[in-house]
């Protein structure tokens, strides 16, 4: 997971002087809760991973309990950071896929391969997506992600709806209802799949040949 986070600015004081201990540089303001965020997906990138702890958190970062809870009120707060990093990630690419393809079949394919990619360029986000990461935490996380998918479905299901007018289907709008669930489906197995092989199993498999497939 690539978060921007810009270098901490060189002191303008003088070095201590030796024997002095360095004082340890605060995080910016904002800094701290992409460190954290950092943290909690790199922790859900360790195959097998256990359920995370704050406590397991807090000494991944070398800081206190207390010092996560001072920039969120809650570890569901820290898993709703990563949805909103998952959500602002997809959706800007699948306004930009709509931008720029014309064709409604190439904007289809165009944006299975991209969600597919985005899980396994961010291994983390793939167990949060599928709702791995989730399980025994607030029910409120995965309604998110069901409601994001839900969002992916209704888009395509758009663009399965215009390719099939164009085509002349009959029944555009059954088609493409049908035609979206499926891939949704499709695209949903690729991940779980990929988490629950300890991410040996990439979404990208033989993904030309499977499009050709459900697409035909």
């Amino acid at each position: 997971m690539q978060y921007a986070v810009s270098p901490t600015e060189a002191s303008p004081n003088a070095p201590p002087a030796a024997g002095e201990p360095a004082a340890r540089k605060r995080p910016k303001p904002g800094e701290r809760r992409v460190q954290i965020l950092q943290a909690l997906a790199t922790m859900l990138e360790q195959p097998g991973a256990e359920r995370i702890t704050t406590s397991a958190l807090a000494a991944r970062l070398e800081v206190s309990e207390a010092a996560l809870y001072r920039h969120f009120a809650s570890k569901a707060q820290m898993f709703e950071g990563l949805i909103d990093f998952i959500e602002q990630s997809v959706f800007t690419l699948v306004n930009q896929i709509a931008e720029r393809e014309a064709d409604a079949a190439t904007r289809t394919r165009t944006l299975i391969t991209m969600v597919l990619h985005f899980a396994e360029k961010n291994p983390g986000m793939a167990r949060v997506m599928v709702g791995d990461a989730l399980v025994f935490e607030n029910d409120r996380l995965q309604e998110r992600m069901n409601q994001f998918f839900d969002k992916l479905e209704s888009g395509i299901k758009q663009n399965l709806r215009d390719a099939a007018a164009a085509g002349g289907a009959a029944t555009p709008t059954v088609d493409a209802q049908v035609g979206a669930s499926v891939i949704v489906a499709f695209m949903v197995g690729r991940l779980q799949r990929f988490a629950r092989s300890g991410f040996r199993r990439l979404p990208s498999e033989h993904l030309e040949a499977s499009l050709a497939t459900i697409l035909n």
